[in-house]
This record gives structure tokens, sequence and C-alpha cells, in this order.
């Protein structure tokens, strides 16, 4: 992404959800994981860029908090479970579903939306 692409450039999540099996994430097909090494260059060479990403443990290590109740689990139980995102910068929403749609999944999806801010705190 070019200096005058970035000032307009606009930053969404990707928000990566995995059906998860007993042992993920070490059952990640190796082909899974090997795409996923490689897809901050094909982003780059379509026009955005990758600020940030994670990876989450599987949802049978989250622990929720709603109101005063602490219980073991995901927030929501669902099929899929969130696996992990990244912060990506991308002209408009076209531009960052087409990016998003490189995401590699083994059996899941990918949802994208507009963030409202990113900030990365300074180093003191």
């Amino acid at each position: 992404m070019t200096d005058q692409q970035q000032s307009t450039a606009t930053q969404y999540v990707v928000l990566i959800y995995e059906r998860m099996s007993p042992n993920w994430p070490d059952d990640i097909p190796p082909e899974v994981a090997q795409a996923n090494e490689e897809v901050d260059a094909q982003i780059e060479a379509r026009g955005g860029r990758i600020l940030a990403g994670v990876g989450l443990g599987p949802t049978s290590t989250a622990t929720s908090i709603r109101g005063g109740a602490i219980t073991d689990g995901p927030f929501i139980e669902t099929k899929e479970g969130l696996a992990g995102l990244f912060v990506l910068e991308a002209r408009d929403l076209d531009h960052a579903i087409e990016l998003a749609r490189l995401t590699p999944i083994a059996d899941g999806g990918v949802e994208v939306r507009p963030l409202l801010g990113f900030l990365i705190p300074e180093q003191s």
C-alpha cells in the first residue's frame, strides 16, 4: 500500500471462526497452517496491509463473565468457535471482503467488520 493509499485506507477486523475438534489446534491441516504463513504477502500483493493478528486458544479454555457470574466456556455456544482475528487496512468494505476471502480456513468461515478505532499504546 502506498503512503497515499494508507492515508485513505479504512481498518477492518477479520474474525476467524473454525469448527474446533477436541485436539484443536494441533489437528489443523498442514496445508492450512502453511497457507496462514503466506496470507500476509497475498494481502499486500492485492493492495491491503495486515496491522495485527492473534490466534486464540480453543473455546474449551475460555472463561466467561456475565454480570457477577463466572462460567467455564465461551460466552456463546456455537458450532464454530472464534479461533483468531486480524486487523487489516483496505480501501473500502468491498476490498476488505476481497482480502478476507484469502484467509485459510479448515472448517469454518470469517466475518468482516469495520473498526471504530484501533490504537496501539506507545511503549513508555
